[in-house]
């Protein structure tokens, strides 16, 4: 049976940007919105993100072909401990989680075997340094990478989860983005490199300019593109990057304490050719990577 009814659980930035999104690629079948916060369940559906929103989102999910988990981390570990016993093996739930691992983890047990939902662990890397459905986008997506990391026991899934994971792909390429799939544990790696530790950089400098220059009037005047674009991030949600330190602790600190040494290295060697050799190596980076801006 094709996908004809999906609830999203977490109708924020991203759960409401792939309503959005799907509504605006051809999508025709029943979106069901819920999330903790109502206001933000009503937006989306003031929005057209959703079509109803849900009394109960465990009900909704019950009768959903697929289930999206938005939200932090911590919540869809939650989702996933308490819609397992819920959910057919017909069924297929994914996620727009950051983290990867710690789901497999936990999915591993309690999905994708014959008796049970599949689970297709999903990550667009898109967004926004603000959150909420007021925020939603349907564009959000287009030109990014959706990533998607199976988990080792998906060969178990069902036939019926696994015809659902395949359209599912289909709608996260007509959404617009390219798919890319990766070892969970790889996964993690890569995103404390490319996205975790951007974040970290950026809630350092930005607290550090806070608590060495508050109301400082003169140095925001003068902050120009380049204070904008690496204090950006600053202004993320904590909720949001807690989970994310607590649940890739290891790759995120291995990555901090790499930049560290970096720096260090930087600040030894203001008067050296050793500085040159570091701008050289920088532009070449940007100038081999083909998604600059």
């Amino acid at each position: 049976m094709p996908i004809e009814r999906i609830a999203i659980l977490g109708t924020g930035l991203i759960g409401s940007s792939v309503g959005m999104a799907l509504r605006q690629q051809g999508f025709t079948g029943t979106i069901v919105g819920w999330d903790r916060d109502p206001a933000q369940a009503a937006t989306a559906l003031r929005l057209e993100a959703i079509t109803v929103i849900a009394e109960d989102p465990h009900t909704a999910a019950a009768q959903s072909d697929l289930i999206l988990l938005g939200g932090p981390v911590f919540s869809i570990l939650e989702w996933l401990e308490q819609l397992a016993p819920l959910l057919k093996a017909n069924q297929l739930v994914t996620d727009v989680g950051s983290v990867k691992n710690a789901l497999c983890s936990q999915a591993n047990r309690l999905y994708n075997h014959p008796d049970k939902p599949g689970f297709l662990p999903g990550h667009p890397m898109a967004g926004k340094e603000v959150g909420g459905a007021s925020n939603a986008d349907g564009d959000l997506f287009q030109g990014a990478v959706w990533l998607f990391t199976e988990c080792p026991n998906s060969n178990g899934m069902s036939a019926e989860a696994r015809t659902k994971a395949d359209e599912w792909r289909t709608w996260v390429q007509k959404i617009g983005c390219r798919i890319l799939d990766l070892d969970p544990e790889r996964h993690d790696v890569l995103c404390a490199w490319v996205s975790h530790l951007p974040q970290f950089v950026s809630t350092a400098l930005s607290a550090l300019l806070e608590d060495k220059f508050p109301d400082d009037e003169a140095l925001r005047s003068i902050g120009g593109r380049a204070l904008r674009e690496m204090t950006r991030l600053g202004a993320s949600p904590y909720s949001m990057w807690r989970d994310i330190a607590h649940t890739n602790t290891e790759a995120v600190s291995a990555s901090l304490f790499a930049l560290e040494q970096r720096l260090a290295h930087l600040r030894e060697n203001l008067k050296t050719p050793e500085l040159r050799d570091e701008f050289e190596l920088a532009n070449r980076f940007r100038l081999g990577n083909p998604h600059k801006p």
